[in-house]
Order: C-alpha cells, then sequence, then structure tokens
C-alpha cells in the first residue's frame, strides 16, 4: 500500500513539476521539445508547452523523491521521464486530432501519463496488476476532479 502510495506521488510530481517550474522560471528554459517542427499533417509536432524545462522539472523531481523514500534516483528518474513521455504521446494524438493544447481530451489527457510509468513500475519493483491498475486510475480520476480547482487557483492555466 505504501508502494502504491509513493508511486501515485511519483506521478503527481511529474505532471506537477513542469507547472511550477513554469511559474517559477517563467519563459526561462522553455524551449519546446519539438523545437517548433510540424508534423507531414501542418499541425505541431507535439505543440509549445512542452518543454525541456518540464521534461528537467518533472524528470528530477521524480528521481529526488524516489531517492528519498528508497527506490533510487534511476528508476525514479526513469519513471518521471516515462510520466513525460506519456504526456508527449497525449500531446502528439491530440495535434492529429487537430485540437489545441488547451482543449480538453478526457483520458487521453491523464492515462497515457500514468500508465506508461506504471508498466515501468510493474516489471522493475514488487507492484501487482491491480495495484498497478488501481495507481492509474487514482491519478487519472484525481487529476480530472483536481484540475478545474488548481484552474480556479491559479496554479494551472487550463481548468484540465
Amino acid at each position: 500500500m505504501i508502494l502504491a502510495l509513493e508511486l501515485f506521488v511519483m506521478l503527481v510530481l511529474a505532471n506537477g513539476a513542469p507547472v511550477v517550474a513554469r511559474r517559477l522560471f517563467g519563459h526561462h528554459w522553455s524551449a519546446p521539445v519539438d523545437g517548433g517542427r510540424l508534423w507531414r499533417d501542418g499541425r505541431p509536432l507535439l505543440g509549445e508547452s512542452k518543454t525541456w524545462r518540464g521534461v528537467v522539472a518533472g524528470t528530477l523531481s521524480c528521481g529526488l523523491f524516489a531517492m528519498a523514500v528508497g527506490l533510487g534516483l534511476f528508476f525514479g528518474s526513469l519513471f518521471g521521464f516515462m510520466g513525460l513521455l506519456g504526456d508527449m504521446l497525449s500531446s502528439f494524438i491530440k495535434r492529429r486530432r487537430g485540437l489545441a493544447a488547451s482543449a480538453r481530451a478526457l483520458w487521453l489527457d491523464q492515462v497515457p501519463e500514468a500508465l506508461l510509468p506504471m508498466i515501468l513500475a510493474f516489471f522493475w519493483l514488487p507492484v501487482g496488476l491491480w495495484q498497478a491498475l488501481a495507481v492509474v486510475v487514482l491519478f487519472t480520476l484525481s487529476n480530472i476532479v483536481f484540475s478545474p480547482l488548481l484552474y480556479r487557483l491559479g496554479i494551472r492555466h487550463q481548468p484540465h
């Protein structure tokens, strides 16, 4: 149970650290991961909201937290990076569907960024399948519920 809670916290860190880093650093280190490139459909590959600053913040925060709770810096960093990779996959799919970065895509905005790192945790740690899926569901539902609140508080730029 404690391990599942730690993994949930790491998902929140991977998702939230880029938001905090944006507020702390403003436009500093905000180069987009896709370099502003367009896909063959003429739309951005990922969009300018996916930045190297966010990748570093999410990866590092997960790594440091994992190290602090005994899961290891390497595992935590890889876990955080996988979460961000899932988020980038969501953005890629949204751009292909013609959705703006701020457009809501329920489940697509949450599941890949939780599922990819939990697949890693399933194979790396003593986490059962149902426990891993429960963490994905908990993260997804909490993201859906709490994101509008964070938006109203001015922490997020979109309500989802």
